[in-house]
């Protein structure tokens, strides 16, 4: 038996809202709507992207999210806000990475550049 990662699945109560935010960020295509989904594919082995309608809006922190390894991180930052990301603070103190959140407030990082020689 063999088992292939299809999916990474964000529930939200505006799909095109969130999937066209995650589109514009990672530079994919947006695909939709089929069914009342919306999705981004990668491509290659990486799972698709899909985001799904659900009723009820967040309530807690993200039990996964998403990092980001940017080329540059400042510029990377202020790019996400001017297409809806806001920073956040889930209380993780003076670390490398800037936590932030999407526009229904998924969270998610953008990491510091990789080093040359730097395990990926």
């Amino acid at each position: 038996m063999s088992l292939r990662w299809q999916n990474i699945v964000i529930d939200c109560t505006d799909p095109l809202l969130v999937a066209s935010f995650w589109s514009e960020a990672l530079g994919l295509e947006l695909h939709g709507p089929e069914g009342g989904e919306w999705w981004i594919e990668p491509g290659g082995e990486s799972p698709d992207i899909l985001f799904l309608h659900v009723p009820e809006g967040k309530s807690v922190k993200d039990r996964i999210h998403l990092d980001l390894r940017p080329d540059d991180q400042a510029a990377e930052v202020e790019r996400l806000i001017s297409l809806g990301a806001r920073r956040i603070d889930i209380g993780q103190g003076d670390v490398s990475w800037v936590v932030m959140a999407d526009p229904e407030a998924n969270e998610f990082c953008v990491l510091s550049p990789r080093k040359i020689g730097d395990a990926p």
